[in-house]
């Protein structure tokens, strides 16, 4: 199994392998294009992220500056908007349905560490490195998520939810509610 394939299956990983890191490289000069250019070439910015995504439905909106690890691990679906400041781990699947609002500052990580810093570190006497693992993230359709909200690995969020500013998204959360918090936690249903 190449370090690819583990890491989307969420076992352990290294992320400096070389195919990993020739990914990163692409990613990296495609976002600094799209980061870069001028807001009115909309044709230019269309083109740049259905190069860097898996799945970019119509009429996705992104704001800049936008950054990404990977980027084709990222699918968003028609109508979605993404503000700026936005930060996606993509280091496994991120899936954001249709007419999706993401707020400034928003970020989605799916990748993970082993908490216990001894099981986190590997070191012999050339190098260290440390134990990296992954979970994808599913956000459904029709779904707002305010503004300096963090997704955490493994999370779904359903369809018609809003997520309150400020919230940090531990656990799924369910389709029609609204939901706020640190951690997050639903609030009424909608």
């Amino acid at each position: 199994m190449t370090e690819k394939e583990k890491m989307l299956n969420g076992e352990h990983y290294n992320s400096r392998n070389p195919e990993l890191i020739k990914t990163y490289h692409k990613a990296r000069k495609l976002l600094k294009k799209y980061n870069n250019l001028d807001s009115e070439l909309t044709q230019e910015r269309t083109q740049i992220l259905s190069e860097l995504f898996e799945f970019k439905g119509t009429d996705v909106w992104i704001e800049t500056p936008f950054f990404c690890d990977y980027g084709e691990n990222i699918s968003i679906g028609k109508n979605t908007f993404i503000n700026t400041n936005c930060i996606f781990l993509d280091n496994n699947k991120i899936t954001i349905g249709k007419n999706g609002l993401i707020a400034p500052y928003v970020q989605i990580y799916t990748a993970s560490h082993p908490i216990k810093a001894s099981d986190r570190i590997l070191e012999n006497e050339h190098n260290s490195r440390y134990i990296t693992f992954s979970k994808s993230v599913t956000i459904g359709d029709n779904v707002w998520i305010g503004g300096n909200s963090v997704i955490l690995p493994g999370v779904t969020i359903g369809n018609n939810v809003t997520i309150g500013a400020g919230s940090v998204v531990t656990k799924n959360i369910p389709d029609n509610v609204l939901a706020l918090g640190n951690p997050c936690r639903i609030v009424k249903e909608l």
